[in-house]
């Protein structure tokens, strides 16, 4: 029997109690990347092994930059009792298994299932796993064939790729405007306040939506930035006029074989004004289209980037090395960066973290003081692109040893707590080298406050990281020079193998004449 949609009936000091369910389903799925993504995965920012719910999950997301975040805030403020159903969320890597789709879609139908006024959901929209293309949007399906009249809010990440499910499915649809993505909270708190004037009958919004077959790179898609900044910029002023209830724009994920990749304008309007809903995401397509060329990144060799870096004296200076990154599937075990700056006798940095527990585990062993030489990094192969791991063998003073832990105070997932695992430092000479047992990006000084380490005062700063640093080293760096590192996040798309992306495709299908 399909749950209905309900007025929740009971009384409490004069005004009607309402039931809101929320949950987080979250992963970035590189389908070329070798790193597994188990189950218990996603325990990500709660502490566990594997998905959690109810208190623990509150009390992992509550105050924090996330837009369940914002979900938890609105359900109060509107007096609802609130349901948080499940919280899903792993580290970008390959493919999950089906098992963590089947069990999101049964905690989510089971809480609707009790009965409830509106479900409120937190995903990614860029994740795959190894027999559906399209996790989110079979969510969404199982949910409205179960509550065919749910109000369901979605707040999706900037790296969305926005299926027809996913648009037949939802009720109010809206995405972050940043990459680093600092608008999280926000973002949830955009797509509820819409869903709750539905729940009033202020609004009766519908969703207005464009694809375009564009493959774009990563490090040209941010909103901070031209070529993406004015159509942003666009979106943004529509919704703040009201000229629509929400205008949002995604990059989307291209590092995903999957049939409904590419860059998506999702609008939502009230149903009197669909017209202008249709001219607006008509307009911001045609521009995306138009700059399709600006959205790519010439890739420099690591050699040049590494002599151009040495020529810049005034640090700190980050060197980002985006080829192999935790936040985009990477294994953030290759060490052929570090190997190019210790060529050519780069001196005072601070590196990592490398993911690398076997050497942790060296490392811990030995003892802080130890003189110890190990083999860094190289553990990973990616067959998908021909690289096979090399490690770099280097002989240092065992520095530090961490549990991992710290809180960001960055502007991107404020106040989530990070764990890297098992966490040493490894001097060699005047180079600080954070290795570590959990793979992350680092958007926040704390992968190195925490072990000791002041970035500030540091002439270069290496990390894995395209974009999301910036988060949290853009206010102390002086400079950054983009690196081109070897890795499964490349950006030079000819690597990939292919065969289930949508075709025509720009720029894999470089004479396509689309049109909005």
């Amino acid at each position: 029997m399909a749950a209905a949609v309900r007025n929740f009936v009971i009384i409490c000091g004069g005004f009607t109690l309402k039931k809101f369910i929320c949950a987080v389903f979250s992963h970035e799925t590189n389908t070329f990347s070798p790193v597994e993504t188990p189950f218990e995965a996603f325990g990500r920012f709660t502490g566990g092994a594997g998905p959690v719910c109810g208190k623990v999950a509150i009390n992992a997301y509550q105050g924090t930059n996330s837009p369940v975040a914002a979900y938890i805030d609105i359900a109060a403020e509107e007096s609802a009792e609130l349901d948080f159903a499940v919280a899903a969320q792993a580290v970008p890597s390959g493919p999950a298994a089906d098992s963590i789709v089947d069990h999101v879609s049964d905690a989510v139908c089971s809480a609707v299932a009790k009965g409830c006024d509106a479900l409120f959901l937190d995903l990614h929209g860029g994740m795959v796993t190894e027999g559906y293309d399209d996790p989110e949007g079979e969510l969404l399906r199982r949910i409205r064939a179960q509550a065919p009249d749910l109000p369901i809010a979605v707040a999706f990440d900037f790296h969305s790729n926005i299926s027809s499910a996913t648009i037949d499915n939802a009720s109010v649809i809206t995405g972050y405007r940043t990459y680093p993505h600092i608008d999280t909270y926000e973002t949830g708190a955009r797509a509820a306040k819409t869903l709750v004037g539905m729940l009033k009958g202020d609004v009766d919004p519908v969703i207005v939506w464009r694809s375009v077959p564009l493959l774009t790179h990563l490090n040209k898609q941010t909103p901070s930035r031209q070529p993406m900044k004015d159509i942003m910029d666009r979106a943004i002023a529509a919704e703040a006029s009201g000229e629509v209830l929400n205008a949002s724009v995604f990059g989307g994920w291209p590092l995903a074989d999957i049939p409904h990749v590419g860059v998506h304008s999702v609008i939502v309007c009230d149903r009197t004004k669909m017209a202008d809903a249709e001219a607006l995401t008509d307009e911001l397509t045609a521009e995306v289209w138009k700059r399709r060329d600006d959205f790519f990144f010439a890739v420099e060799p690591i050699e040049q980037s590494i002599a151009r870096a040495k020529t810049i004296t005034d640090g700190p200076i980050v060197l980002a090395d985006h080829g192999d990154v935790a936040g985009s599937g990477g294994s953030t075990d290759v060490p052929v960066v570090l190997a190019e700056v210790l060529r050519q006798g780069l001196s005072n940095i601070c590196a990592g973290p490398f993911w690398d527990p076997a050497t942790v585990g060296q490392l811990v062993a030995a003892g802080e003081g130890a003189e110890i030489t190990v083999n860094l990094g190289g553990k990973m192969n990616f067959p998908n692109i021909g690289v096979m791991g090399t490690p770099l063998k280097l002989t240092g003073t065992v520095k530090a040893i961490t549990d991992g832990k710290f809180v960001v105070t960055a502007p991107k997932n404020t106040g989530m707590q990070i764990s890297l695992g098992d966490t040493a430092v490894l001097a060699v000479g005047d180079i600080d080298i954070v290795i570590c047992s959990h793979r992350h990006e680092p958007f926040d000084l704390g992968v190195f406050t925490h072990a000791g380490i002041d970035p500030t005062q540091k002439r270069y700063i290496l990390i894995k990281s395209r974009q999301h640093f910036r988060a949290g080293f853009e206010p102390i760096m002086k400079d950054v020079v983009m690196v081109s590192g070897p890795g499964i996040c490349t950006s030079d798309y000819s690597l990939f193998p292919w065969k289930n992306v949508r075709r025509p495709v720009y720029p894999l299908d470089p004479n396509l004449n689309w049109k909005a």
